[in-house]
C-alpha cells in the first residue's frame, strides 16, 4: 500500500463517521480543484474537524509503513498531523503544485502545523523540491519543529548534503536532543562531524557543562590523534555512561592505538567485544 492508502486507512479506523466523511470529501475536492485555496481552507480546519489525539498505530502499522516508503516511522504522529500530510498528499500527481503550496502553508503556519508539513517530507514527490525548505526549518528556535525533520525521519539523510547534515546532528546536541532517532546517523558519519564534535565537546568541558555520550558514536569511525586523546578522557575520567560510550567509540576506530587504549578497561573491553554493550543500552542509561 501507498504511504497516502496507509494514512487514510489509519484515519478512517480512528475517526467518527462524520470527521472521516470530511476528510475524505476534502481530499477529493483538493484533487478535483485547481484553487489552492481549497488545500489552504481544508488544512486550517483540519484541528476542529478530526481533532488531534494520538494516531493509534499498532506494530503491524508500523511494519506496513515501513514497507510502503523505507525508514518511514509515524510512530509519534497525531491525528491532525496525519490528516494535514493526507490532504496535501491529494495533490501528490502534480509535484510543482504541492511543491508551491506547501511553501505557502509554511510561511503562514503555527507550530503544530509546521510539525506535520516536516515531518511529512519523506512521502512528497520529488523530493529534491523539499531541500531548501527542509533545511530553511533546522533554523527554528522550536525545538518541536526542529525535530520533526531530524528525528525519525529518513529525509535528511536521503537528501541532506553534508554541511546541513553536520549542522543537525551538532544542533540536535545543542537543543538537548537524542541522537539515536536520527535517521540513517551511522551510515553519514564522516570526519568533519567528527571533528566538529570534538570542538563541541572542549567548549562543553571547558564551561564545566556535561557532554551527551551519544555525540561519541559519530566520532568513533574516525577516531584517530586528538580525537584518541578526548576519548581516553572520558574512558579514564568520564561517568558510567560517558565511559561506555567511550568504549563504543574506541572499538569502531579504525586507528589500531584505538584498541590499545581499550584494552586499558578489560571489564568493557570485554563486554563490546562479546556484543553486551551496544549503543541502545548506553542511550537506556543515560
Amino acid at each position: 500500500m501507498t504511504a497516502r492508502a496507509l494514512l487514510a486507512g489509519w484515519l478512517a479506523r480512528q475517526l467518527s463517521a462524520d470527521a472521516a466523511a470530511w476528510l475524505k470529501n476534502s481530499a477529493a475536492q483538493i484533487q478535483a480543484s485547481s484553487k489552492d485555496a481549497d488545500l489552504y481552507l481544508s488544512v486550517s480546519l483540519v484541528t476542529r474537524k478530526v481533532g488531534k489525539t494520538d494516531l493509534a498505530l499498532t506494530e503491524a502499522d508500523l511494519r506496513e509503513a515501513k514497507a510502503a516508503r523505507p525508514d518511514w516511522n509515524p510512530r509519534d504522529w497525531s491525528t491532525d498531523q496525519a490528516a494535514r500530510v493526507l490532504l496535501l498528499l491529494a495533490l501528490e500527481q502534480e509535484p510543482p503544485r504541492l511543491a508551491r503550496a506547501l511553501d505557502q502553508l509554511c510561511n503562514s503556519a503555527d507550530v503544530s502545523e509546521l510539525i506535520a508539513f516536516y515531518r511529512g517530507l519523506p512521502l512528497y514527490p520529488d523530493p529534491s523540491r523539499y531541500l531548501a525548505r527542509a533545511t530553511e526549518g533546522l533554523r527554528t528556535n522550536i525545538k518541536g519543529v526542529f525535530e520533526a525533520i531530524a528525528l525519525r525521519n529518513p529525509y535528511p539523510s536521503e537528501q541532506f548534503p553534508q554541511a546541513a547534515w553536520n549542522q543537525m546532528v551538532l544542533k540536535a546536541l545543542f537543543v538537548g536532543s537524542a541522537l539515536w532517532p536520527v535517521v540513517g546517523l551511522d551510515r553519514r558519519a564522516n570526519p568533519e562531524l567528527a571533528s566538529m564534535l570534538c570542538d563541541y565537546a572542549h567548549e562543553r568541558w571547558s564551561a564545566g557543562r556535561p557532554v551527551s555520550p551519544e555525540l561519541w558514536r559519530c566520532v568513533g569511525p574516525h577516531a584517530a590523534g586528538a580525537m584518541l586523546n578526548d576519548l581516553e578522557r572520558v574512558l579514564r575520567s568520564g561517568t558510567e555512561p560517558e565511559r561506555r560510550a567511550a568504549a563504543l567509540a574506541l572499538r569502531a576506530s579504525p586507528d589500531p592505538a584505538a584498541g590499545t587504549l581499550l584494552q586499558r578497561d578489560a571489564a568493557l573491553a570485554k563486554a563490546v567485544a562479546g556484543g553486551e554493550l551496544t549503543w541502545e543500552r548506553v542511550v537506556a542509561t543515560t
